[in-house]
């Protein structure tokens, strides 16, 4: 068989023509066609990564945000418990406080009624026994008991002695103003004598003394002299006898 080489060299020419065609016109560009893609495939997934990194940090952020917002909801949360507690503490002290001072202020009130109403007693019945007293003396002996009162308290001034009588005796000699003889009554001129006749024996001179009424002494008499007191009245007598009857 006898071998063509025109035809070879020809067929050789004609196949690296259409090599050269097949990658001048459809090789090169198919190969730019999947460059481009393959670009724009890479920079859709660089694109996609960012947004996949851009949507992780804005859920970091949410989740930080909706972290530091439960916090701050349970610090208020917390702050307006304690808050309300206090408030609560607060109001039950005041309450305790008011309602301690009422029952104080009621105490007081109950205490000063029962005083009152003890002091009432007490002046009543110091007045039934003055009123029954006198006229005991009266109808037994014909005798005041203004007289016997004030026979009663000389009787006492004559009758001191020691320190008591020492300590008069000072007051008598050192005080800046005369003796106080208070009575519940007026005393006649005859008792007056009587008392006055008790201290001058005491001091062994004459002093002058100064008369006062003072009711509340319920048929009772009392000397003052520099803030000590000399006394016998009903109402001594019936506090002797309460505290006797509570012994």
């Amino acid at each position: 068989m006898l071998i063509d080489w025109f035809t070879v060299a020809a067929q050789a020419v004609n196949f690296l023509i259409l090599v050269w065609l097949l990658k001048r016109f459809l090789y090169k560009p198919i190969l730019d066609a999947i460059d481009a893609r393959e670009s724009r495939i890479a920079a859709e997934l660089a694109d996609a990564d960012a947004k996949r990194v851009e949507a992780s940090r804005e859920r970091e952020e949410f989740q930080q945000k909706n972290q530091t917002f439960d916090d701050q909801r349970q610090s208020m949360l917390t702050q307006a418990t304690d808050e309300a507690a206090a408030e609560r503490k607060r109001l039950l002290d005041e309450a305790r406080k008011d309602a301690d001072a009422l029952n104080a202020k009621r105490r007081d009130e109950l205490e000063a009624e029962q005083e009152s109403l003890k002091d009432d007693i007490s002046r009543r019945t110091q007045q039934e026994v003055f009123s029954l007293t006198r006229k005991t003396l009266q109808d037994l002996a014909a005798v005041s008991l203004e007289e016997r009162m004030c026979d009663v308290f000389t009787q006492r001034l004559r009758r001191l002695d020691g320190v008591v009588k020492q300590d008069l005796v000072t007051s008598l000699q050192t005080a800046m103003h005369s003796p106080r003889v208070r009575s519940a009554f007026e005393l006649p001129f005859e008792q007056r004598t009587q008392i006055q006749r008790a201290l001058n024996e005491m001091m062994s001179a004459d002093t002058q003394i100064q008369y006062e009424i003072v009711p509340e002494l319920i048929s009772g008499i009392e000397l003052l002299v520099d803030g000590k007191k000399i006394a016998w009245s009903v109402n001594e007598y019936l506090d002797a006898v309460e505290m006797g009857a509570g012994k």
